[in-house]
């Protein structure tokens, strides 16, 4: 098995198809790799510290501040998705993870994350999500109908008439009458029976 370098593992982080970075015991970041600095367009100097979090979008920044110190002050991995404006001033979602990491002898160091730009899965999962709301509030939208007598089935099973299943469920109040079909044709009934 071949041990990899120190310049490999530089290489591994640096061209990784990941964003990374790092922070130090004082929940400052001291670290961004060459893939999250061409994303946001800015130095290492510009994102070390908090600087990185000139990024973040306004919307979403509490939120991600609180995820990061909770977990920093618990020590544990956490998750988290956020706006991150690119190197163009467009905001992508970014799906952030960062766990905590020891030096050799076990002392706890800081954290170290990786960010991966979710934009597209997110706008697909809107999408389908979108798709599915609408396909139920369609199915909500079918009354079962008796095809000959016209009753409609409530929500207890029950079966009742087509107005008195519209009044209760709406501000729709019914007036009857005859219309001229049915006029002519109970006319008509009436005239065989006389």
């Amino acid at each position: 098995m071949h041990e990899l370098s120190r310049e490999e593992y530089k290489l591994l982080v640096e061209k990784a198809p990941i964003m990374i970075w790092r922070s130090n015991l004082t929940m400052e970041c001291d670290y961004f790799n060459e893939v999250w600095l061409a994303f946001t367009g800015r130095t290492m100097q510009q994102e070390i510290g908090n600087g990185w979090a000139e990024g973040v979008h306004p919307d979403d920044f509490d939120n991600c501040l609180k995820i990061y110190t909770d977990n920093f002050a618990m020590r544990k991995p956490f998750e988290m998705e956020y706006r991150l404006r690119r190197f163009d001033g467009i905001y992508r979602w970014i799906f952030d993870r960062g766990v905590p990491f020891t030096d050799k002898d076990g002392n706890f160091m800081g954290y170290i994350g990786s960010c991966i730009d979710t934009t597209e899965r997110k706008a697909a999962r809107e999408e389908l999500k979108k798709s599915q709301e609408a396909e139920i509030s369609q199915l909500r939208g079918f009354l079962p109908i008796c095809s000959y007598c016209k009753k409609i089935r409530n929500d207890k099973n029950y079966w009742e008439q087509i107005d008195q299943y519209i009044t209760a469920h709406s501000e729709v109040l019914f007036t009857h009458g005859v219309c001229p079909e049915c006029k002519n044709r109970v006319m008509e009934e009436y005239k065989k029976k006389a």
